[in-house]
């Protein structure tokens, strides 16, 4: 494999992936898998460089190691959704404990993948992400487009939502397309597995856990009581749905 096969020239018409990992071999494999799919690639070796990169270059998407030199991944994933940047995250980790997965979504992680991982299921999760991320970004909404369910209202062109007339601005991008997706099918059922298709991007090839995750942090945004929700109600055994009343 001949890292020179790949062109190094940064080209402002390509998606930029950043990578933050401080294993200098994963960073080489990246990058070649990476620019041989016709993205530009730049990366950081410890989570401070890693942060600063994603607030002063604005990347398409990050590829953020779990355990980094200065700031774990973990806390620069944080740090990112604090400064209100919904750039897709993909969590990196040699652990494959569940906890671990759930802790990177619930602080605002778009998906997960462990080491050692194939190039090939890596680059498909990159690919799904981006393209939810250019959909999420694209779609055309005419100013004043406000979705109202119930109680729930979303104002799809300024990311916000409204609940109670309270409104709610912490929300990641997955999760208000979570709640934009259901609210679209106000009091219809949706299965998990339709919802890691239709708002993950891809189909079933994630965690189902994921869902549940993310359900459980907009309830806890949205809800006056988590342990009896109003709003983002759980058919058992099934899946979710937005009441209507």
């Amino acid at each position: 494999m001949e890292n020179n096969q790949v062109s190094n020239t940064y080209d402002e018409d390509k998606k930029t992936i950043l990578a933050v990992d401080d294993e200098s071999s994963i960073i080489d494999l990246l990058k070649f898998n990476i620019e041989k799919e016709g993205y530009n690639f730049i990366s950081a070796s410890d989570g401070e460089e890693g942060l600063q990169k994603v607030i002063n270059e604005k990347p398409d998407l990050v590829l953020l190691d779990v355990m980094l030199p200065k700031m774990d991944g973990l806390s620069v994933c944080r740090r990112i959704r604090q400064e209100q940047i919904n750039v897709p995250v993909i969590m990196l980790s040699a652990r494959g404990e569940e906890i671990d997965k759930i802790l990177g979504l619930e602080i605002g992680a778009d998906d997960y993948i462990t080491k050692p991982f194939s190039t090939r299921e890596l680059i498909a999760r990159i690919k799904a992400n981006l393209r939810k991320s250019e959909q999420d970004g694209n779609t055309g909404y005419n100013r004043g487009n406000i979705l109202t369910v119930g109680s729930l209202s979303l104002d799809l062109d300024k990311f916000e939502v409204n609940v109670r007339g309270q409104v709610i601005t912490d929300l990641t991008r997955r999760e208000f397309e979570v709640l934009r997706f259901l609210a679209q099918k106000p009091g219809q059922v949706v299965t998990r597995e339709s919802l890691l298709e239709k708002v993950w991007g891809y189909e079933y090839f994630g965690d189902i856990r994921t869902v549940d995750v993310t359900v459980r942090r907009i309830r806890e945004k949205i809800e006056k009581n988590t342990a009896n929700p109003k709003i983002l109600v759980t058919k058992r055994g099934i899946g979710y749905y937005i009441a209507s009343k």
